[in-house]
């Protein structure tokens, strides 16, 4: 079985943290592994909607970040991901607190990673469940991409040996 290499990780989240994306929506992805990702977001008012409540597409970003990290070390070093299908379940509302979500990977297949992510509060509820499907791609979304795009030169190996 392969091993994360932990500096990978800890430059891999780094870099994802500074993403503009995320750095407006102040989401901040804590842990990557296999199979697995974790991140919160500390809701602010720019996350309200009109009605006061946590906009849906908060929702949906974080589900949507949350699957695809949870696949990230399922696919090999030099092939990308790009989230083909989303779909969300809005079960309970939120205006203030932390979302804490927790993205877990279902089936890495050679074409398709199907993974879940759930939404809860920091006391546990759950507000939003998710599933995604991501298409494993040569060539296209890859880490070298995003290294490119952020000015970063390169990245510890993905794997330990």
């Amino acid at each position: 079985m392969k091993v994360c290499n932990p500096e990978h990780t800890a430059a891999m989240i780094a870099l994802i943290n500074a993403s503009p994306y995320f750095s407006l929506l102040s989401l901040n992805v804590r842990v990557i592994g296999m199979g697995y990702c974790m991140l919160e977001i500390n809701i602010d008012e720019k996350h309200l909607n009109p009605f006061g409540g946590l906009h849906g597409g908060v929702y949906s970003s974080a589900a949507d970040t949350a699957a695809y990290w949870a696949s990230y070390y399922s696919v090999p070093e030099d092939m990308g991901l790009i989230s083909v299908d989303l779909h969300i379940d809005n079960i309970s509302a939120v205006q203030s607190g932390k979302l804490i979500v927790e993205g877990k990977l279902i089936k890495a297949g050679r074409i398709v990673c199907f993974s879940e992510a759930a939404i809860k509060n920091e006391n546990g509820k759950l507000l939003a469940r998710g599933t995604s499907k991501q298409l494993l791609t040569s060539g296209l979304q890859t880490v070298s991409h995003a290294l490119e795009t952020a000015g970063y030169k390169a990245l510890p190996p993905k794997f330990c040996d």
